[in-house]
This record gives C-alpha cells, sequence and structure tokens, in this order.
C-alpha cells in the first residue's frame, strides 16, 4: 500500500515544486480561470435555453386559449342568428313557418326507399395487389407526381 501512495506523491510533490515558479503558477490560474468562466458560461446558456423552452411552451398555450376564445365567440354569434333560432324552433319545437307542411315519415318507410352505399372494401382483386412492395410504392410516387387518383392510368 505505501508503494502505490509513493507512486502518486512523487508527480504531486512534482507540481507542488512547479508552483513556485510565477510563470508555472501564472498558467495554471489563467487554466481555472477559463475553466471556471466556461462553465459559467455553458451553466448560463444551459439556464436560458430551459427558460425558452418554458417561454415557448406558455406562448403555445396562449396561443390555443386565444383560438378557442375566438372559437367560443363565433359560436355565441352563431347562436345569437336568426338562422340558429329557426333551426333549434323545428328542431326542438316542431315549429314551422307559416305556411310550410311538416310531413312526418315513419323511420321503417325511409328507409325502405334508401340506396345501399358501397362496401369500403374492393370485391374483386387488382393487378396491383399483386406486385412486391417496392414496385407499388414505386407505381405510387408516380401516380403522385403525375396527378392520377388510385393509381389509375
Amino acid at each position: 500500500m505505501n508503494e502505490k501512495i509513493k507512486h502518486y506523491l512523487k508527480p504531486v510533490e512534482q507540481f507542488v515544486y512547479n508552483l513556485r515558479d510565477v510563470k508555472f503558477a501564472g498558467q495554471v490560474l489563467f487554466v481555472i480561470l477559463v475553466l471556471l468562466i466556461t462553465w459559467s458560461g455553458i451553466k448560463a446558456i444551459d439556464t436560458n435555453y430551459g427558460l425558452q423552452k418554458q417561454i415557448s411552451a406558455l406562448k403555445q398555450q396562449n396561443q390555443v386559449a386565444e383560438l378557442q376564445d375566438k372559437n367560443l365567440q363565433l359560436q355565441n354569434q352563431y347562436y345569437n342568428t336568426n338562422q340558429y333560432l329557426e333551426l333549434s324552433a323545428r328542431q326542438n319545437f316542431g315549429l314551422a313557418n307559416p305556411g310550410e307542411t311538416e310531413l312526418i315519415v315513419p323511420k321503417d318507410v325511409a328507409l325502405a326507399h334508401t340506396v345501399p352505399l358501397p362496401s369500403s372494401k374492393p370485391t374483386t382483386d387488382k393487378p396491383s395487389d399483386k406486385q412486391p412492395a417496392y414496385q407499388k410504392n414505386f407505381q405510387a410516387w408516380v401516380d403522385f407526381f403525375l396527378h392520377r387518383q388510385n393509381g389509375s392510368s
């Protein structure tokens, strides 16, 4: 154990001896000052960055609140229009303008005269479904640049 201490003690003694030299001591002091100033600058930059992030988040929250406020103002304006009042009177109270006749159609009769909507899934396989993924991707880009819809020519 003493050997390890002696091994590290020699460089420390050399360093302390070198501190007696004014030039060396000045250089050490200069390096320490530069490190302290650099560390202080880095901490200031980090603090400013964190504060800027907080300011940005608060500005975004403020903008969202302003947009919500404007939306509520527009809704209130709409609720005060004659169009909304008439629509509300028709829906809620069954009222109508003079001369209008209201027809009440049973649900089953109304549904009997509707046209079924096409299903969202195609029933037949397209040839493009059998292409490898890279060919589908290439074809999609070609369709995009040529302003085609759904890969049709």
